[in-house]
């Protein structure tokens, strides 16, 4: 049986409880639904961010990541949204929902997920403040946080 497998970036907003009404509507076979939700912090004196992306080629390594997942985990369903564009404080940024029988399964899978999308998803970060805008770099911490799944 297939896994159903949903990506999705976008400019407009989303709704968490809609999109885990979406997943599981219909389903007997879901247990456990682990939702992430990323939201747009105003500390530090930030204004707004800037992301950015190469359509198609975000989208599909992310369902690759997203897939893998799914190999790993007995997981029944998989949910990701990850806003572009400018966002301000108090803005949702991105979703990630793991469905499984079980909560272990979908714990670990939204995990991992969310590792990969803060180290390796392919998204760019302005940030903006009072003293003008600069370009985020990659997190050393983020990195080795995805670097514990990987297979050895």
């Amino acid at each position: 049986m297939s896994i159903p497998v949903s990506i999705r970036i976008q400019h407009a907003d989303f709704d968490l409880a809609q999109e885990i009404a979406t997943l599981t509507a219909g389903r007997t076979d879901i247990g456990a639904v682990v939702s992430f939700s990323g939201i747009c912090r105003g500390d530090g004196g930030l204004a707004a961010m800037t992301l950015e992306h190469y359509p198609g080629m975000a989208e599909a390594e992310i369902e690759r990541h997203a897939h893998e997942a799914c190999a790993r985990w007995p997981l029944t369903g998989v949910t990701v949204i990850h806003r572009v564009g400018r966002l301000t404080p108090g803005d949702n940024i991105m979703m990630v929902l793991a469905a499984s029988a079980h909560r272990q399964a979908a714990f670990q899978a939204a995990e991992f997920l969310m590792d990969y999308l803060k180290a390796h998803a392919p998204f760019w970060k302005r940030e903006e403040n009072a003293d003008g805008s600069t370009w985020v770099a990659a997190q050393q911490h983020d990195d080795a946080a995805a670097a514990r799944w990987d297979k050895t």
